[in-house]
């Protein structure tokens, strides 16, 4: 009977305390929900920061940039890695992978974007603005901001528009003065259909192929010149196999950031915001880069023995009117509702 009885007291303990741990289980249910999502809010965000350009560009000093205000505004919750020189692959194929929902933000045209919103392409179309200033202001308005809009409808939402990308020249293996010099020469473009059309209107051959193919294009004989802002053609060497620079000035490129709804929706709004915010930031500050390096490049072309001809800028104005016409996916007046709200500035 004894031994019976001390089974029982050591049972009846056991009961007793597994009771008192269940009622103190349900009285902190409340708290281990906020628990919880403070645990939720603290997992690390690892966001891949796609780009074409080479290390050492002012657009990699950007991203670079753009990962440090992150990562210290977030308080580590936020972890960007760089992929720089089209590493990820290219444009295309890294927008593609967002709209599947890949944890990238990818620098991109708005040119390339024109496949999913048609009146985005403008904002790349030759001698739209006299200033840069102007593309910036465009992104400010309305009408921008109803494109946006559409763009986040197809998929895809634009994190930051403030990344200048710089005045596009033309690097060729021949002189080129005026238009008609361009005749029949093989000119490297982007896979785009706004480049495609201005430089088929200036008389050339576009020739679409990835930048880190110029080169090797070059050397080979393949192209006869390429065009982009005079750090991305150092970047890429160009200047070592093309020896002639005409400062055409064709375009002026300001460049989005955008990311696939599908990943970027599951971002804390937080998040979202220290993104959006510190990528705008991060943009300003490699502005003056970006001026700054396009003009000591310039001087350094010089130096290099590479012919410089600052050409008649109205004559290839004039000879790339049409490509406004070569759209018709654009809204009517696209054009003139551009200038109308340049005009209202």
């Amino acid at each position: 009977m004894k031994k019976g009885f001390k089974w029982t007291k050591l049972i009846f303990s056991v009961v007793t305390a597994l009771s008192l741990a269940a009622c103190s289980s349900g009285n902190s249910e409340t708290p281990s929900d906020a628990s919880k999502a403070s645990s939720d809010d603290s997992k690390k965000i690892v966001v891949n920061i796609a780009y074409g350009n080479q290390p050492g560009e002012p657009i990699d000093q950007q991203a670079n940039k753009w990962k440090e205000l992150a990562e210290e505004r977030s308080n580590g919750r936020l972890e960007l890695k760089l992929f720089p020189s089209s590493q990820l692959g290219s444009e295309k194929d890294v927008i593609e992978q967002a709209l599947m929902g890949n944890n990238t933000i990818i620098l991109t045209g708005y040119d390339f974007l024109m496949d999913y919103v048609p009146d985005m392409g403008i904002m790349t179309a030759p001698y739209l603005t006299d200033d840069v200033e102007d593309l910036f202001y465009l992104t400010t308005t309305d009408w921008f901001k109803g494109l946006q809009d559409q763009l986040r409808e197809k998929g895809l939402v634009v994190v930051t528009t403030n990344t200048l990308y710089g005045k596009r020249h033309l690097m060729t293996t021949k002189p080129v003065k005026t238009p008609d010099d361009l005749k029949g020469m093989k000119i490297r473009v982007p896979n785009s259909n706004t480049y495609i059309k201005t430089f088929e209107a200036l008389g050339a051959t576009p020739t679409p192929m990835p930048l880190a193919e110029v080169y090797t294009a070059l050397q080979q004989g393949l192209i006869d010149g390429a065009e982009n802002p005079l750090p991305v053609l150092q970047g890429s060497k160009t200047n070592e196999v093309a020896k002639y620079l005409a400062l055409t000035e064709h375009t002026k490129i300001i460049s989005p950031w955008v990311a696939g709804t599908a990943f970027f929706d599951t971002i804390p709004e937080d998040l979202q915001k220290i993104l959006m915010e510190t990528g705008d930031e991060a943009g300003e500050y490699a502005k003056s880069i970006t001026l700054e390096q396009a003009d000591k490049v310039l001087e350094e072309f010089k130096q290099q023995g590479v012919t410089v001809t600052e050409v008649d800028l109205n004559a290839f104005k004039e000879k790339t009117k049409d490509v406004y016409n070569a759209f018709p996916q654009w809204s009517p007046n696209l054009y003139e509702t551009v200038q109308e709200l340049l005009k209202n500035r």
